[in-house]
Formats: structure tokens, C-alpha cells, sequence
């Protein structure tokens, strides 16, 4: 192998000398690793601005104003800070069963009473969670269930009173992955409580002779989203849940609701509302196989 000639380069004190094949590429490394170190906080940016361009172009994404318009026929909506209120936790320990509280604000001096209650989970997948339609005679103040959350979202509360105004109400919760999440039963257990209600009745605070009543339902449902795999086969499970319940105090409706993939597993409503002195209290359930469940229980007076 013929040698290879020395090559002149320049000394980094100003002075020339000779180097040999060895001298002249580590040079030339060095040189293309400066090169690169110079360009690389540039490099670092852009790289850093192409990786947060979906990320943040997600966050800057609101979908309210087009659920507004697709669920809402894009009606006005008023400021619901004194009419509805809504409780969720900033941060769900478990985002398949994120608790959520409706409570109403109305003023007793309002003439008005409210008529529905529509909660919408902006960023799942199906955005509209469930419609709540309250008895003209119930007086439902309070509605406490659980949720699944898929995303970091806004929640909306979206009350309709009985002149026909909408007021909204919001709150942000840190959440991911509730829709996918696997469920909490086999397909078995959850096969042998399908449809099961259980009724239960709350002490409350107020006077014996109060009418105020605070009661719970729970449905034994898998309440499938469709988002679920199965854990055996690898398959997705159907969407297959409770997509409405009807409550009444004999024949005189309290609460009913329009409930759809974003309810939880075994779906449970707690709620006050005011006794008519019925003797037996009701629940009718259908889900989207079209099975009906249908129960009733005597209601127990106050303080027992």
C-alpha cells in the first residue's frame, strides 16, 4: 500500500505544520463535530417545535363551540354559574369511574324550575354522557353518578329551564383512557347480574316531617363502550349498555335519563327529590340489546 503524503493544515495558534492521514481525520471530525454542536441548539428547536406542533395544535382545539351546534341545534348559551353547579375532581384516580355531582343552583324565589340536565364530556369519543329529564313535580335538586373520561377535558352541565333558556356550567378534569379501560367483572359475573337493581334510601338532616328524600338506584350492566378489548381473544367487545331509565314514585315520574357509552360500569344514580307520598317507588331500564328491566320497592318513611 503506497504511504499517503502528509497534508499541510493549520495550527490553532496561527502556525502551520504537517499531519499525518490520522491527524487529518480526527481534524476533520473535530470540525464536523463543531459544526454540529454549533447548529445544535437550532436543531434541538425545530425538533422541538415540530413534536409539539400536534401536542399543542390538540390543546388549542375546542370542540364546545361545535358540540354546541351539534347537540344544542346551536341555541344561546347563558352563564350558569347561579343555576347549575357541577363537581367533578381535578384529577381522577380512576378515569372508568370519575364521580360527578349535578347539583341546582335555582333560587327558590325563581319561578322557573329546571327541566333537564345534559352533561357532556367534550373529548370522548361519544361527547354527550347522558340527558337527565327531571319530574315537574320531584323538585330534583341533586344527581350524583360516575363517568368514564378518555382525555384531559373540559365537562360541561347544560340545564334547560321551563322557559326554555339553556344555562352551562364547566369544570376540567385530568383523565385518560376511561373508555378503553378493561372492565371490572368477567363476561360471566357480568352475564349473571345483568339487569339486577338495587334500591336504597338515605337519612337526611332535614325535620321528620321534611318530604325531602335522598335515594340511590344501581343496575347490575356491563355498560360496554365499544372501545374495550377483550382480554382472551384480542377482539373489541360490542357496545352494549343502558341507554335509558325511567324512575317514579308510583305512576308520578322523578328522574329519568338518556345514558350512553360514557356511563361506567353498573350504573348507579344517587339523587334527592321531594315525596309525593307514594308507596312504592319504580325503575324501568332498557339497553341497546333491547332487554327491559323493571323493579319496585316500597319507599320507607323518613328516618328509618
Amino acid at each position: 500500500m503506497p504511504a499517503t503524503q502528509p497534508q499541510h493544515f493549520r495550527k490553532l495558534n496561527g502556525s502551520s505544520g504537517r499531519a499525518t492521514l490520522g491527524q487529518t481525520l480526527l481534524r476533520r471530525g473535530i470540525t464536523t463535530m463543531m459544526g454540529c454542536t454549533r447548529r445544535l441548539p437550532l436543531i434541538a428547536a425545530l425538533l422541538g417545535i415540530a413534536l409539539a406542533m400536534p401536542a399543542q395544535a390538540e390543546d388549542a382545539y375546542d370542540p364546545w363551540p361545535g358540540l354546541v351546534q351539534d347537540i344544542f341545534n346551536s341555541r344561546p348559551m347563558n352563564d350558569g354559574a347561579d343555576i347549575i353547579g357541577i363537581e367533578m375532581p381535578y384529577r381522577a384516580e380512576d378515569a372508568a369511574i370519575v364521580p360527578v355531582t349535578l347539583r341546582s343552583k335555582l333560587s327558590p324565589a325563581d319561578g322557573r324550575r329546571i327541566r333537564s340536565i345534559t352533561l357532556v364530556i367534550d373529548r370522548n369519543p361519544a361527547p354527550m354522557a347522558a340527558k337527565f329529564e327531571l319530574g315537574p313535580d320531584a323538585n330534583v335538586t341533586e344527581i350524583s353518578t360516575r363517568v368514564r373520561v378518555n382525555n384531559y377535558t373540559d365537562v360541561h352541565a347544560v340545564a334547560e329551564l321551563s322557559d326554555g333558556q339553556l344555562y352551562v356550567s364547566k369544570v376540567y378534569v385530568k383523565a385518560s383512557g376511561g373508555c378503553s379501560a378493561p372492565a371490572g367483572k368477567n363476561v360471566e359475573e357480568a352475564r349473571n347480574r345483568l339487569g339486577q337493581m338495587r334500591y336504597r334510601q338515605f337519612a337526611r338532616e332535614e325535620a321528620p316531617a321534611s318530604r325531602v328524600r335522598e335515594a340511590q338506584i344501581m343496575i347490575g350492566h356491563p355498560n360496554n363502550s365499544g372501545l374495550q378489548m377483550d382480554q382472551v381473544t384480542q377482539l373489541y367487545i360490542p357496545a352494549f349498555f343502558v341507554n335509558q331509565l325511567r324512575l317514579t314514585q308510583d305512576d308520578s315520574p322523578v328522574l329519568s335519563m338518556e345514558g350512553g357509552i360514557s356511563i361506567s360500569e353498573d350504573p348507579n344514580l344517587r339523587f334527592t327529590y321531594v315525596s309525593n307520598g307514594a308507596k312504592r317507588f319504580r325503575a324501568e331500564a332498557k339497553d341497546t340489546d333491547g332487554h327491559v328491566f323493571r323493579n319496585e320497592w316500597d319507599v320507607e318513611k323518613p328516618g328509618t
